[in-house]
């Protein structure tokens, strides 16, 4: 079974972990911009006001980071004493440029997999594996036939790498939210390093569906046609971040994340920029009161390229990755890694409603999980909009 992501792993989520972006520009010394630090377990930590210049050189200052330094590259040092792995150790200074068209295009997925013996089906937890469903690329131009789809693009020591990703509504600023649904294991390497670096998203990525070399030729705004958003705040798991490996089941039920995002440049929010965010539905329902998931993301990994948005659509069965774990939803479907974290949805009365995320998968390609949504990922996400979500 594989973790997809562009980098493809399960996460873990007993406690919830939350990590501040300190705001930078690359652009001939721009006065950063931050805000408070939580503590892990997504815990409170006083004022939620912005940081001034000298409060937020202090704490670059307290990660080792010098912020002239880190946007001329020094944050391509991925040594263990720099890679910052803990709760509240996320930093993601704006490094504005960085994501350039053709670096967007060249970001990869790692192709990490393992085998389907690392699940527990047979263990009395897993529905009989689906049939292969193939993934059909969506109609462009993506904002008229999708929903509010994107792409996460971060570095990691293997260079920059991809995951798909969601616009999502925020319980406290209706019609104005910056949050983003994703996979945990697009924020954080779990027990093998810590957080990815430079994350960023971009809504309906390559909006016309252009070919490699067709958007080698587009303009910029063909590649980001909303825009380019960068992270400043992140929400995980403890146990992804003690437990979670690129390889095996272990941890995959848990596996999302949340993202607070702020446009590289301008001041309206995500939602309002986009025009659409989605209600998830953390009611877990048992995939015998579901009809059929949709699958959407943009898949790296041969024989896909990543530039194209796809789709899948089945019911879904159950699967237990690992003893002692809930149970997952599976369908069938042959996205590949890069298509982890993209969301999974279903209609309901008239709505559509964001139930699981992309997480795992088996090396032959033939079928995808997600995480069932439950208490644990709802407090995630009430954690963001109440500390974040204004801001």
């Amino acid at each position: 079974m594989r973790s997809l992501r562009g980098p493809w792993r399960p996460l873990l989520a007993a406690g919830l972990t939350t990590a501040l972006a300190l705001g930078l520009t690359a652009c001939d010394g721009d006065t950063p911009a931050g805000g408070p630090r939580p503590a892990a377990g997504g815990k409170e930590t006083g004022d939620h006001g912005g940081a001034g210049a000298e409060d937020l050189a202090g704490r670059l200052e307290e990660y080792g980071i010098d912020a002239d330094r880190w946007k001329e590259g020094a944050w391509k040092d991925w040594s263990r004493d720099d890679w910052l792995r803990e709760a509240g150790d996320f930093v993601n200074p704006v490094i504005k440029g960085l994501w350039k068209p053709g670096r967007m295009r060249d970001a990869e997925d790692p192709g990490r997999t393992v085998t389907t013996k690392d699940t527990a089906a047979g263990r009395g937890g897993s529905d009989p594996a689906p049939r292969a469903v193939p993934a059909e690329r969506e109609k462009t131009p993506y904002h008229d036939h999708a929903a509010p789809v994107g792409k996460v693009f971060f570095d990691a020591p293997a260079g920059p790498m991809v995951c798909s990703a969601t616009v999502v509504k925020d319980p406290r600023n209706p019609g104005r939210s910056n949050l983003v649904w994703t996979a945990g294991h697009c924020v954080h390497a779990g027990k093998e390093g810590g957080w990815y670096r430079n994350i960023a998203f971009v809504p309906s990525y390559n909006d016309l569906g252009k070919d490699a070399a067709g958007l080698a030729a587009a303009a910029p705004h063909e590649s980001a046609p909303y825009g380019i958003w960068w992270a400043d705040w992140a929400a995980t798991s403890n146990e992804w971040i003690g437990q979670g490996a690129g390889s095996g089941g272990g941890g995959a039920p848990y596996d999302y994340a949340v993202l607070h995002v702020r446009p590289e440049s301008g001041a309206r929010s995500l939602e309002e920029t986009v025009g659409n965010a989605l209600e998830v539905d953390f009611r877990a329902p048992g995939t015998e009161r579901l009809g059929t998931l949709g699958a959407w993301g943009y898949p790296a990994g041969p024989p896909y390229d990543g530039l194209l948005m796809h789709r899948c659509a089945d019911r879904p069965g159950r699967l237990s990755p690992a003893p002692g774990q809930p149970s997952m939803y599976r369908i069938g479907c042959t996205m590949t890694g890069g298509s982890s974290g993209g969301g999974w949805f279903r209609r309901d009365g008239g709505k559509t409603l964001l139930v699981s995320n992309t997480s795992i998968g088996p090396a032959d390609n033939t079928w995808l999980a997600g995480p069932q949504l439950g208490r644990q990922a709802e407090r995630l996400l009430d954690m963001m909009s109440r500390q974040y979500g204004g801001s």
